[in-house]
């Protein structure tokens, strides 16, 4: 038999794929008057050669009762007169690939299946033509999947394909030209039906065309001010810009996260982190908000050079059954990088062009220098209308992390240090939100909309999910696990942000059992898990070695709650309310039980964090920082060891150089941070020193110091003058 190109095997594939099951009735989705599911828009199928685009627009068309093209039979032989074989023939593989380019532009058509060749992607013109009056659904096929598929058809050569280059390099070529036109993604199995595969298609466009039922509503809304119906929904642009609700909530999506089905998860095991972001979040933010092409463009910008590890967030076993998570391989060496090299170029997009925007964080040490040097790395256009203003703790967070904060001051940023804790901090960012007067004065004067970066922004929240699901991943590709096995997560948290991600990946279908949360010595939040008592009543926050979980008032827990209460807005409400006037409130024991089916929670002294980070270095050579070392302390105590436990390593540990040393009894004698890390680098511990936050405390040297007193009327006194110097005044 001779050897075919794929481009002649459709027939083939049809009956590989199809067998009786193509004449089995569909479920009630399918139901329809021969009316198009896109209206007068064409449904267009995109993908690789042998994904099924034939097979898979024909049963659409069947059921919606509407004309199907193909491109190769309805468009280019017609066009050609010839076959398509002839035409490669005649013409060899670059010149056939403008001639079809050519016959596609020629071809219009409204209401109708188009199934494309697997090489139409790869003319700019014609696709842009296609996608005038079409919505392009990419069926993504695994690249192993369609080879097998392939081979089994016998089909040694696809069009495109020079000497030297396989199929397999042409497939994953042709990647970046999928990606760059789709409009909607379709993960597709290898033991999927057509029936099944033409089910998700229909289900994508349904999503892709309803924009209103992935609406944002608040943790404290008690009424239906977001009703889609009466024109004030809420969307994931929405609250991006805003950040933190009108009513002083927290924005969450109305219908919750998507689920992968297992099938889904699977064909993510061999994929970079890149990909894995893009498809994870591809389900989480609609289309209308952000373009799968744009989404695209923001992945590849923020999980690229800027991240010393390719991995982005790569799993090491350290002992036993127990795995880190290293989050710390981002430019600012936190955890925070991981969203906040993605959060400033997604919010950049959303924000409207005309006026301009304040992003205000509080840090207990991580998030300022996160957000001051992602929001840093926008186009110089995007500097001038956004800025960054960060308030910190003067003496609550390390020196190199102060110093880092000092550094990351740009042309668009500011660090301003308050002689208090956190909290404050916190707390000053959430009544300037909340004093309409004051932000009414800014819009006016200035022209100036405030925003934050906070973990109560959505968009800070949701890529936090990615690398929980991808550590799982991990996991699996590394053959520590099968899919579907359970694994445990431990996570040094304070303001509950990171375990609030851990637990939404399991929602979407990561098999996580329990949650671990661990905290210092300001341990408010672990209690708080245990009893369902949240005590704030005579606490005072203790600073400690891990001071970016040196937090008393947890934000996400609220997002928690909210969740946990099926949406109950009032209820909520009513809490946060009894805990700003009363310093505490205590949840029913039906919460605490449920809490408890999903959270275990511990704290650690401060002896036994230096206590853990010296015996690890002895027994493995590896360094965990201050806050990695609570979490294992806690996991040390609390978890079964009937799973692996994946503990999240939330900083390196050269920002808690001193700590560290002490932890380890080197004598440091006074030394800068900088001297510091020299000395500890000296040992040539693992991980291996971080050299970007060598480069930032050799820089803060040259940057000025900004200080002011703990008073919320001196702060806004001292935006309003960073505004000033950022914008001209409108008036």
């Amino acid at each position: 038999m001779p050897v075919l190109s794929a481009r002649f095997t459709g027939i083939m594939l049809n009956q590989l794929l199809s067998k009786s099951s193509a004449l089995r009735k569909l479920p009630k989705l399918w139901m329809s008057t021969h009316t198009s599911l896109a209206g007068d828009k064409n449904l267009v199928l995109m993908g690789p050669p042998g994904s099924g685009k034939t097979s898979v627009g024909r049963i659409i068309g069947q059921k919606l009762g509407c004309p199907v093209v193909d491109v190769d039979d309805d468009v280019l032989e017609k066009d050609w007169n010839m076959s398509v074989s002839k035409k490669l023939q005649d013409v060899g593989d670059e010149q056939f690939l403008e001639e079809e380019g050519k016959a596609l532009l020629k071809f219009s058509t409204s209401g109708s299946v188009i199934s494309l060749t697997g090489s139409n992607p790869l003319h700019c013109r014609s696709m842009e033509h296609i996608k005038q009056n079409g919505i392009v659904v990419y069926l993504d096929v695994d690249t192993k999947d369609i080879m097998e598929r392939l081979e089994r058809m016998k089909v040694d050569r696809i069009v495109g394909q020079r000497s030297g280059a396989s199929i397999g390099d042409i497939l994953q070529k042709r990647k970046w030209f999928y990606k760059k036109w789709h409009d909607v993604r379709v993960l597709c199995q290898n033991g999927d039906s057509i029936e099944n595969i033409a089910d998700k298609v229909v289900h994508a466009i349904m999503r892709y065309q309803n924009a209103e039922s992935e609406a944002f509503i608040s943790t404290r809304n008690t009424s239906h001010q977001f009703d889609a119906r009466k024109g004030q929904a809420k969307y994931f642009s929405d609250a991006v810009i805003e950040g933190l609700a009108p009513d002083g909530g927290l924005y969450v999506p109305e219908k919750g996260l998507p689920k992968l089905t297992s099938a889904e998860w699977k064909t993510l095991v061999g994929s970079s982190y890149a990909e894995r972001a893009q498809i994870i979040l591809e389900r989480c933010i609609h289309p209308v908000d952000v373009p799968a092409f744009t989404l695209g463009e923001i992945v590849e910008k923020a999980y690229g050079e800027n991240f010393a590890c390719n991995k982005i967030a790569p799993v090491r076993h350290l002992v036993g059954n127990q795995f880190i998570l290293e989050l710390f391989h981002g430019p600012t060496a936190s955890f925070k990088d991981l969203a906040l090299q993605f959060m400033p170029h997604l919010f950049a997009y959303c924000i409207p062009k005309t006026c301009n925007y304040l992003v205000m964080v509080a840090t207990s040490g991580d998030t300022g220098s996160a957000v001051m040097e992602g929001f840093g790395r926008l186009s110089d256009i995007d500097k001038k209308r956004i800025g960054v203003f960060c308030l910190y703790p003067e003496n609550g967070i390390s020196q190199a992390q102060k110093l880092q904060i000092i550094s990351c001051q740009g042309e668009n940023s500011l660090g301003l240090a308050v002689g208090s804790d956190f909290d404050f901090c916190q707390n000053t960012i959430k009544q300037i939100f909340s004093n309409p007067d004051y932000t009414g004065f800014l819009t006016a004067e200035y022209g100036t909309v405030l925003s934050t970066a906070n973990s109560i922004n959505w968009a800070r929240l949701l890529p936090q999910v990615v690398y929980h699901a991808s550590a799982y991943l991990d996991l699996v590709s590394q053959g520590i696990i099968s899919f579907g096995s359970q694994v445990d997560v431990c996570i040094p948290t304070g303001n509950f942000g990171n375990i609030l991600s851990a637990l939404y990946a399991k929602q979407m279908g990561v098999p996580i059992r329990k949650l671990i949360c661990a905290s210092n010595q300001n341990h408010v939040l672990s209690d708080f898990l245990k009893t369902g008592h949240y005590d704030l009543r005579g606490k005072k926050l203790l600073q400690s070695y891990s001071p970016a979980i040196d937090i008393l008032k947890s934000s996400n827990v609220e997002r928690y709650l909210h969740l946990l209460t099926n949406n109950d807005g009032e209820f909520v409400k009513q809490l946060f309310a009894q805990l700003q006037n009363e310093g505490h409130y205590q949840l029913p024991n039906n919460l605490v039980r449920r809490i408890q089916e999903d959270i275990i929670s511990g704290w650690c002294s401060e002896k036994d964090c230096l206590e853990m980070i010296r015996s690890v270095y002895e027994a493995t050579g590896y360094i965990l920082d201050t806050h990695t070392a609570v979490a294992k302390v806690v996991a040390d105590r609390v978890q079964d060891r009937t799973c692996p436990v994946i503990i999240s390593s939330t900083a390196h540990y050269s920002k808690f150089a001193p700590a560290i040393l002490q932890a380890l009894r080197i004598d440091s004698i006074k030394q800068s941070p900088l001297s510091q890390l020299h000395l500890l680098n000296s040992f040539h511990p693992l991980p291996p020193s971080h050299k970007a936050l060598l480069e930032m405390l050799n820089k803060a040297e040259s940057k000025k110091t900004h200080i002011c007193a703990p008073d919320p009327n001196i702060v806004m006194e001292n935006v309003e003058n960073f505004i000033q110097d950022l914008y001209l005044k409108i008036h």
